[in-house]
């Protein structure tokens, strides 16, 4: 196969010339009748070189008049490079522009919409989807606990073997439990825990509603009077919200046994002494600031994995992309909101 283009190439010169003479006015007659098999390939070879236009003199069979006929109908010429001027860029700014008015749109009506079934579920708590909300405070919360210890813990250690080597060179080896219990407890335990539910929750989120999409199962819904926003979007959010704050706990606990393994192992303070000095280097306020962070991350995967699930176009190729599209930006906007409260609250519990 390797072949191929170079025997294309070869033959493609050597008709180059008599292709040449053939435009120029030259009395030359291609007589093809002598060829005893032509297939599709070798007629476009000659249609190439003929650049693509019927020679005057040509001697042929039916057969082949017929194959250089259906060559001639399918060939396509290669759109030429069109150059990127102003007006092409102003277009482009502008579809980008109305694609993120869309995603603007969508968001405040999912969000309203929220608020809305959430007044309509508190108003009669009994006609509720509690088996739904009661199924994915399992999935979110309960079947997360492992990874999110593991991860923790590891990251505990990590940071508590880097402090120990910096921290021992000015003698400073008991400030190590300030360090992690301010850093694990107020900002990278609620963080960690909000990134690795984003990209195993919240896409989970997505995928479950584009594939309703796809399968055409969001039209029945509509078509039934059911709202998707009462069945599919509060009980994920209302989940998300409670399960958030337990899982930033459940992750910084992990994080802070792994600092104390590690800081017992490089250092030698005991877990002892770190239980014992962490409640009084580390106010309380830092724990409500982040379980009350953690609610508001938790509420915000939810409701962007559900924009972007419904959002989904009936096909695979448009599920793969929301589906990533949500877990970056996911992502984005925990950041984003750790560094707004980082700001508002920087007088708290410091």
């Amino acid at each position: 196969m390797l072949a191929v283009p170079a025997h294309w190439n070869a033959i493609a010169r050597q008709l180059a010339p008599l292709a040449l003479q053939t435009h120029s006015g030259a009395p030359i007659t291609w007589d093809l009748r002598q060829i005893q098999r032509m297939d599709h390939t070798a007629a476009q070879l000659l249609w190439n070189a003929w650049n693509r236009q019927w020679p005057e003199r040509m001697l042929s069979l039916a057969e082949q008049s017929a194959m250089f006929k259906r060559v001639a109908q399918f060939t396509t010429v290669p759109p030429r490079p069109q150059s990127v001027g102003l007006y092409a860029l102003f277009c482009g700014l502008g579809s980008r522009l109305f694609l993120i008015g869309g995603h603007l749109q969508g968001a405040v009506q999912l969000v309203g919409q929220f608020f809305l079934d959430s007044l309509r579920f508190f108003k009669s708590p009994s006609k509720g989807p509690w088996r739904d909300i009661s199924g994915h405070l399992y999935r979110v919360g309960a079947t997360a606990l492992p990874i999110t210890a593991l991860v923790g813990f590891l990251v505990g250690v990590v940071l508590a073997y880097l402090m120990s080597r910096q921290l021992r060179q000015f003698g400073a080896d008991t400030f190590i439990v300030n360090i992690l219990g301010i850093a694990l407890i107020r900002e990278l335990g609620p963080v960690l825990a909000a990134i690795l539910i984003a990209g195993r929750s919240g896409s989970a989120i997505t995928a479950q509603i584009g594939v309703m999409r796809v399968t055409e199962e969001l039209d029945a819904m509509r078509v039934m009077g059911i709202r998707s926003g009462f069945r599919l979007v509060m009980p994920r959010a209302l989940s998300m919200l409670l399960a958030m704050p337990l899982l930033a706990v459940w992750t910084t606990a992990a994080a802070l046994l792994g600092g104390m393994v590690a800081a017992d192992a490089a250092m030698g303070l005991s877990p002892s002494y770190f239980m014992l000095a962490l409640p009084k280097v580390v106010q309380l306020s830092n724990l409500w600031l982040a379980m009350g962070k953690s609610a508001v991350f938790g509420l915000l995967i939810a409701l962007i994995a559900c924009h972007y699930g419904l959002r989904v176009l009936p096909n695979t190729q448009s599920l793969g992309e929301g589906t990533t599209a949500s877990v970056v930006t996911s992502i984005t906007m925990v950041i984003l909101v750790d560094a707004l409260f980082a700001v508002l609250f920087k007088g708290v519990g410091i």
